[in-house]
């Protein structure tokens, strides 16, 4: 059997964001432990011309409300405002992008591999299939977010390892 857009897409976002909520509870015990504010953890970059922790996980958040959205041709959500400061802020974002990615069904995104995901990028019009939009655009764009935010915890000296950024199984 083939694999579903549905199969190919919630249960990896939901189990990414999942791991990632857990890294940044271990990131806030680090913290607490170092005397090391949380905003500033939420502020620091790669390098300079990077968004910061907090940014990498609200982008990463967007992409996957806003792939299964489109993919399930259902409204897309209003973005919300990125106040997030803290990593406690952070986590309760994620919590709700899991609770909303719950209400979608494989029946809602199965067959979405050729509805047509029409995107402005920078003014760009850029049209793609369902299928190509998942794969190349909204999972790659994703994972980089989800990377990133994992890297700047772990050169700040958050100690996390692969298995954390994986996520239980």
């Amino acid at each position: 059997m083939a694999l579903g857009m549905y199969s190919a897409s919630v249960p990896v976002y939901q189990r990414q964001l999942g791991a990632i909520s857990n890294v940044l509870d271990k990131a806030s015990a680090w913290a607490t432990a170092k005397k090391v504010d949380e905003a500033v953890l939420g502020a620091t970059r790669l390098t300079p011309d990077m968004f910061p922790l907090t940014r990498q996980v609200q982008i990463a958040c967007r992409f996957a409300e806003e792939s299964t959205s489109r993919l399930a041709g259902t409204e897309v959500p209003k973005a919300p405002e990125n106040t997030e400061k803290t990593l406690g802020e952070l986590r309760t974002r994620i919590a709700a992008v899991l609770e909303h990615l719950k209400g979608f069904k494989p029946a809602q995104l199965d067959g979405s591999e050729n509805r047509e995901i029409v995107l402005s990028i920078g003014g760009n019009e850029l049209k793609l299939t369902g299928e190509r939009y998942l794969e190349h655009f909204a999972m790659a764009n994703f994972y980089f977010h989800c990377t990133t935010a994992y890297a700047i915890l772990r050169q700040c000296g958050v100690e996390i390892g692969k298995r954390d950024f994986i996520g239980a199984r």
